[in-house]
């Protein structure tokens, strides 16, 4: 049987880097095999299973070999409270804070 890769998969061979498009099984007393196109030279190589390995992808958390997992992020979170009242203390500096539009229908109403 053979399946074509939609979208071909980046992967790692004995041979170097290279895009698979198309995996060959043949049956269970055999190594699928990988029709991988090269990155370096474009040449296409039929490569066995346990010379296949997947290129690294942090987005997918697979890191380079060596290379440390670093630390999860520590994120503090202020308690609600302190929130509300500093956002109603930067309101009110940054318009005048909400009786700057009653003032004004006041004095429309007062010119009447």
């Amino acid at each position: 049987m053979i399946l074509q890769l939609d979208p071909p998969l980046p992967m790692e061979t004995s041979r170097g880097a290279g895009l698979a498009h198309f995996m060959i099984d043949y049956g269970p007393e055999s190594h699928l095999m990988w029709v991988v196109f090269m990155d370096s030279d474009g040449a296409c190589w039929t490569v066995p299973n346990p010379e296949m390995r997947m290129q690294a992808n942090w987005s997918m958390q697979r890191r380079p070999a060596g290379t440390p997992i670093p630390a999860p992020l520590t994120i503090t979170v202020s308690p609600r409270g302190s929130e509300a009242a500093m956002l109603g203390s930067q309101s009110g500096s940054q318009s005048g804070g909400d009786t700057a539009p009653a003032r004004r229908r006041g004095n429309i109403m007062n010119d009447k």
